[in-house]
């Protein structure tokens, strides 16, 4: 079995010579599965000593983070989860201090504030606003990782430049550091940072008989060099780190064995099998009933000639991991069931229909408002990626599933990525960091430079799709997947797809060219950017190829000219006088 993550903590607080403590702090370690996908968190709030309110936000501030953490999508990157926690309780502190006196003297609002770390795999990621501090233990030496957001305005007297609760914006700092086993950290309001050296950490470790008890000991030395304000530390090492492995971390089902190919009528796990419905060297895809229910699920299993391949693994295995948290009605679903498992394979609805590939073939080239309709349902599907931090990365005709009411879904996840997990398996520019995951003639040229995939790499498949759809064809012919460097894509030319079909607007062949550029920064942000283009020409469209005024409004053209030879003819008029 894999290491994991193992921690040791120690924390106090004290009120110092103060009648009231104003700092907060908290701690939460959760257990598996919890620990690998979320991580580890830790707090420290300072409340600011001008406000008597700003107690309760140091408390609110670390236990909605410890709370609301853990509530947001375990597929959202830490970055993303914790920021929009923070930004969310930014909003409630703001809003209490507009409501009180803090709303014409900010020193007396609601105002804390925070440093927080999170400890995922083998990163722990920072987050920081105001003066209190987050630092590295060395032998001898305290190496900070953030930087007090407090101006100076002379010997002894300053003010703080960022907070929360402070403004309805909140700006925090963020950075990620890298782990070692044997890694010590400090966080500490500014009773304890300011009132104690390195030499006297290392002093309180070695005397302590476990953090906690050097965390004691830490707030005792303060207390006595001076420190007049709250006194708040937490302690933190790391005993051991977790292997790089997503798919044992996410996925316990990585212990069974792959099944074997089933025959109509075989019965396992309460499944009977019906009959196949795909087959390929990656995967097969049966009908089965299920008999506790009477409903008709769709089972897909492994290929058992890849069951040595661990990216391969991997990827099936992430697959359930992903239908579970996509909620939408362009997107299969899965069929969660809490029957023990005999072999690796993925239960999802059935749903009576053909694929993309296939309707093209039955129905032959779609008119545009077909066309328009499919991509739109495709786009809310792979939204519901996007909103997740997930990109699909092998939309193309084979992976959209149409049913007898014309509804598109998304199907097959094999080749997607999230955002949560990537952080778990570090990408390096360059270094082969990016595998292209889905099938070459769709996937973004991005992908054949060994780069990471982004929002608009998903764009571009779309862009694709839709032009093949209204063609027949593809905008590059097969050529992407042959361009590895960036001089070869940068000689690549769209083939306009009024080329292939006159009839198809010129608009709308702009908005598919801006799609699927080459260069990522010059297509849609977001898929529904890219739709709404389709529907109606893009401003940027009209403006190019609006007529001259002379031709548009040849009146209005020429009264214009008058008027400014007239202009002209009085002013050169009253320079001769």
């Amino acid at each position: 079995m894999p290491a994991r993550l193992t921690l040791s903590i120690g924390q106090h607080t004290d009120p110092g010579r103060k009648a009231v403590n104003q700092d907060f702090h908290g701690s939460y370690v959760p257990r598996e599965p919890q620990l690998s996908v979320k991580g580890a968190a830790l707090a420290v709030a300072d409340g600011i000593g001008s406000s008597d309110v700003s107690h309760i936000a140091s408390e609110t501030a670390v236990a909605a983070f410890l709370e609301d953490y853990y509530c947001t999508s375990d597929a959202w990157s830490v970055k993303t989860s914790v920021e929009r926690v923070l930004a969310a309780t930014n909003s409630w502190l703001h809003a209490q201090t507009q409501q009180g006196q803090g709303r014409y003297d900010k020193d007396r609002g609601y105002v804390c504030t925070l440093s927080a770390m999170v400890i995922k795999s083998n990163t722990a990621h920072l987050f920081h606003v105001g003066d209190t501090r987050i630092c590295r233990v060395h032998a001898g030496a305290l190496e900070p990782l953030t930087v007090d957001h407090r101006v100076s305005l002379s010997p002894g007297q300053s003010y703080l430049a960022r907070a929360l609760g402070v403004d309805a914006h909140l700006e925090i700092d963020y950075r990620t550091v890298s782990l070692q086993p044997g890694d010590l950290f400090m966080l500490a309001s500014d009773g304890l940072h300011e009132h104690v050296s390195a030499a006297e950490v290392q002093e309180a470790l070695s005397a302590g008989a476990d953090l906690d008890e050097a965390a004691r000991l830490l707030v005792a030395r303060a207390l006595s060099n001076g420190s007049d304000d709250n006194i708040t530390v937490q302690l933190v090492r790391v005993e051991t780190l977790q292997a790089h492995d997503a798919g044992e971390l996410l996925q316990q089902m990585a212990e069974l064995p792959f099944p074997p190919q089933f025959e109509p009528r075989s019965e396992f796990d309460g499944y009977r099998i019906m009959r196949p419905l795909h087959g390929s060297s990656r995967s097969h895809v049966y009908l089965a009933l299920d008999l506790a229910t009477g409903e008709s699920v769709a089972i897909k299993t492994p290929s058992i000639d890849l069951r040595d391949d661990p990216v391969y693994l991997e990827r099936f295995l992430m697959e359930e991991w992903i239908a579970r948290r996509i909620v939408s009605p362009h997107v299969i679903e899965p069929v969660v069931t809490e029957r023990k498992r005999s072999y690796v394979y993925l239960v999802t609805e059935y749903i009576e229909g053909v694929t993309l590939a296939q309707w093209l073939r039955d129905r032959g080239k779609p008119d545009l408002d077909a066309v328009r309709d499919i991509v739109s349902q495709v786009s809310k599907g792979l939204r519901a990626f996007h909103r997740l931090e997930m990109l699909h990365q092998d939309i193309r005709p084979e992976n959209v599933l149409v049913d007898r009411t014309g509804t598109a879904r998304i199907i097959d996840f094999g080749s997607a990525s999230v955002a949560g997990v990537m952080e778990m398996t570090p990408f390096s520019p360059g270094g082969g960091g990016a595998t292209l995951a889905g099938a070459a003639l769709y996937a973004a040229p991005e992908y054949f430079l060994g780069e990471p995939g982004t929002v608009r790499s998903d764009v571009f498949s779309l862009g694709l799709l839709a032009y093949h759809m209204l063609t027949g064809q593809l905008p590059y012919d097969v050529r992407i997947p042959q361009a590895k460097n960036r001089a070869a894509q940068r000689k690549l030319v769209y083939t306009p797809a009024r080329g292939h079909d006159p009839s198809i607007p010129a608009w709308v062949d702009a908005a598919i060219e801006k799609a699927v550029s080459i260069d990522p920064h010059r297509r849609h942000e977001d898929v529904s950017e890219f739709v709404f283009d389709l529907h109606r020409p893009n401003h940027a469209f009209l403006a190019r190829t609006r007529p001259p005024l002379i031709e548009r409004n040849p009146v209005a053209f020429w009264k214009g000219m008058s008027f400014v030879l007239l202009l002209a003819l009085v002013v050169d008029l009253a320079l001769r006088r």
